[in-house]
């Protein structure tokens, strides 16, 4: 296996395991509501322990991977994660579960911004670097359906806290497979590397914009899928139910990345921006008054809306900025989207422990609207940069 292969092997690994290692926790949360007796508030801070985390050292990550090696840290970051479920496996309270999910932002923090460089890096020489990110991101959405499921199926037969040590065991194996594919061939990846060459529109406002449509439209989906459970439950399902019905969402996610591209393409951005935000609300005031069978069929079409917006605004990035500033703008994407995603379940946890589950589903449907007019202005900086190019393919 050449290092092409192996460079985007290692990084779909990290991605798949990460991204299902994260996602697993909506499975988890009932049971840790009922095992501890904690509130909404207390169930929002706990997966906003996790995401707060991963979203806010990624800057940070990417710096100390110049000193550490990008390899070394994201096996490191891997392996901390795996140890963190290993904590909460142990866990006998609120205080060791928060720390366990804090350690596992802190390790998760190291894959988005290391693996996607790794896969950059490896394929810019020979080209093919889209098709190679488009088989890495699709790579996590494979965890996000098979961990959560996966998890979902083996707590009919054992507990959480068993289940949870498995989950950290993963994350020591996929660390350990890691190191074996890509630390001994560091140099060989460095060589690999070549200075990224292009222009952009360098619109600030342009990228203001887009930075916040992307943080609302994270803070929906993050704020949902921790609600989304609870809504399972209220309407008659358990733990294996709970798993099938966010595998059902992730696979329509999984499809929504790649046709949201292809809309995007075909009718222009905003036209997807506004198709599919409006879409993701309707769905979304939906599920929560609609019977549990009905629900559970509409969940892949939500999750396709959902999940699909977030890869065309990520598209937009290179083209609000110029070459040399794309790092640190999709640095701040990553973080912005992810803080977001991390603080609308504490937020809307206090909204449902005060007005009551719906109030706080109908209010993230509600804020999804906001994106509509932040899309417009994205598409007007796009056509006044860049007419001749842009005004077709951003405003039809």
């Amino acid at each position: 296996m050449n290092i092409r292969r192996r460079s985007l092997f290692a990084a779909s690994l990290a991605h798949a395991v990460h991204d299902g290692l994260t996602d697993v926790i909506y499975v988890l949360l009932p049971l840790w509501q009922a095992q501890f007796a904690l509130s909404f508030t207390q169930v929002g801070l706990l997966r906003g322990a996790y995401a707060g985390m991963m979203a806010g050292l990624q800057l940070l990550a990417s710096r100390a991977a110049k000193r550490w090696g990008r390899e070394r840290l994201l096996v490191g970051g891997t392996a901390l994660a795996g140890l963190a479920y290993l904590v909460a496996g142990q866990a006998s309270g609120l205080g060791v579960l928060l720390v366990a999910l804090l350690l596992g932002g802190l390790g998760a923090s190291t894959q988005h911004p290391l693996a996607s460089s790794l896969v950059s890096d490896s394929h810019e020489a020979g080209g093919g670097v889209k098709q190679a990110l488009a088989q890495y991101n699709f790579a996590g959405d494979i965890g996000k359906m098979l961990v959560p499921a996966g998890v979902g199926l083996l707590l009919l037969v054992a507990s959480w806290q068993t289940s949870v040590t498995v989950l950290g065991l993963l994350g020591l194996a996929a660390a350990a497979v890691l190191w074996w594919l890509i630390a001994p061939r560091a140099s060989s990846v460095a060589r690999a590397q070549k200075r990224v060459t292009g222009s952009g529109n360098d619109s600030s406002s342009g990228l203001v914009a887009l930075l916040l449509t992307g943080t609302l439209d994270s803070a929906v989906r993050m704020g949902f899928l921790t609600f989304l459970p609870f809504l399972l439950q209220g309407k008659g399902t358990g733990s294996a139910g709970i798993g099938l019905a966010l595998m059902l969402l992730f696979i329509g996610g999984a499809f929504g990345k790649l046709l949201c591209g292809y809309l995007g393409a075909r009718i222009g951005t905003m036209k997807t921006v506004w198709l599919t935000e409006s879409l993701t609300a309707l769905l979304i005031v939906l599920v929560l008054f609609l019977p549990l069978t009905p629900m559970l069929a509409l969940l892949p079409l939500l999750g396709l809306v959902l999940n699909g917006t977030s890869s065309v605004l990520y598209g937009v990035v290179p083209q609000l900025v110029g070459a040399g500033k794309r790092d640190r703008a999709f640095a701040l994407f990553y973080t912005g989207t992810i803080g977001g995603g991390a603080l609308a379940p504490l937020v809307f946890g206090r909204i449902g422990d005060g007005a009551g589950i719906t109030a706080a589903v109908m209010g993230l449907a509600a804020i999804l609207l906001l994106t509509l007019p932040l899309s417009w202005w994205i598409a007007r900086q796009l056509q006044s940069g860049l007419p001749g190019k842009f005004g077709s393919t951003y405003n039809e």
